[in-house]
């Protein structure tokens, strides 16, 4: 099957099969302590910050979603729309087709709808092992682009038909984009998570900014069974489940002094937000539930899904007396298991 028909088999699978993780996000091991005493305005709390350079209102950001297709092209530029709306950052889906298909790149280019958001390019770091630097950010020049996602997708590859098995020289790749290229470089995963070894090995080669993309939201290894007939299942099958939880991902990162680190994976309500941004996350990607309301509601249903998510990260905010993002960061909170044995690993 060709790159387009793979792109359009994920966006029916994301937004309507059964491509959910079964384990969790581990987010409800996290417990914050209730304050009765907010002394504070609920309409007065500041969910502002910068992220990757740019200032966002929330923060959110609409993670890698898609492109390449015209069916694509329509969703990015419906969801985009509501980012730049609502000041919230926006990922686009991997350019890989704008390589093999200049024609593709408008797909991605939302600038049009979103003159003042913050995007993100995406590309696999395979794909950028084979490419110059300069061409590297040629993707993200192309379509405006604020950051480029360099995304890391093994357990996703290995189970697809064709999919890439040699995965040699992308970290020495990574090493050269951060030190030579014209935007931030965000060292992305695609819902396996970051290890506290891979975050080391990031950061000793300059890496500045990561999403650990983890266990808990959508199986990309479940999308990828999906495409196979029956009789090819089987490996899928077995590795459905693998990965390291988003909990677990931005706290192994967190110690590390990353610039920005987003977490992104099964984050479902702004509650989720708050106790990403109590481990230690900059900022909290959601997707796959944003593509299942606009394929259901379009732009009105995505942005009620996210003025719901902002009032949840709100209301968590006042209930721990929390004025701002700086401070939900420093409010106490319990760990429980198994989280807490998954903190206990060292590298």
């Amino acid at each position: 099957m060709d790159i387009s028909g793979r792109k359009a088999d994920h966006l029916d699978l994301t937004a309507k099969a059964d491509v959910g993780f079964r384990r969790t996000t581990l987010f409800e091991c996290v417990e914050f302590v209730h304050n009765s005493l907010p002394e504070m305005d609920f309409n007065q709390l500041d969910l502002s910050t910068t992220l990757l350079g740019k200032p966002i209102r929330a923060p959110i950001v609409i993670a890698a979603m898609t492109g390449g297709t015209e069916r694509a092209k329509k969703i990015n530029e419906g969801i985009c729309s509501v980012a730049e709306e609502m000041g919230l950052g926006f990922g686009l889906g991997s350019q890989r087709p704008m390589l093999l298909d200049a024609s593709t790149t408008s797909s991605y280019q939302m600038r049009s709808v979103a003159p003042n958001a913050l995007i993100l390019g995406n590309i696999g770091g395979v794909q950028a092992a084979q490419l110059t630097v300069q061409a590297v950010c040629r993707l993200a020049h192309d379509v405006g682009a604020d950051a480029l996602c360099v995304h890391l997708n093994p357990a996703m590859e290995l189970i697809q038909l064709e999919g890439d098995r040699d995965f040699r020289g992308v970290l020495d790749k990574i090493e050269e984009l951060v030190g030579e290229a014209t935007v931030p470089v965000v060292v992305k995963e695609t819902g396996s998570g970051i290890s506290l070894d891979v975050a080391c090995r990031l950061h000793a080669r300059g890496v500045r900014h990561v999403d650990v993309s983890g266990a808990g939201g959508t199986s990309w290894v479940a999308v990828e069974t999906e495409r196979l007939p029956l009789s090819r299942r089987t490996l899928g099958e077995t590795f459905r489940e693998w990965g390291i939880p988003t909990a677990a991902s931005v706290a192994f990162c967190r110690r590390f002094p990353f610039e920005t680190v987003i977490a992104t994976g099964g984050i479902a309500t702004g509650l989720d937000v708050a106790k990403a941004i109590s481990l230690g996350a900059t900022a909290a990607g959601i997707a796959r539930p944003i593509l299942i309301a606009h394929e259901q509601g379009g732009v009105p249903a995505v942005r009620a899904y996210l003025e719901r998510t902002i009032a949840e990260l709100r209301t968590a905010m006042l209930l721990v007396q929390a004025r701002n993002l700086g401070e939900l960061s420093l409010r106490a909170r319990l760990i429980h298991a198994p989280l807490s044995e998954w903190l206990r690993l060292s590298v």
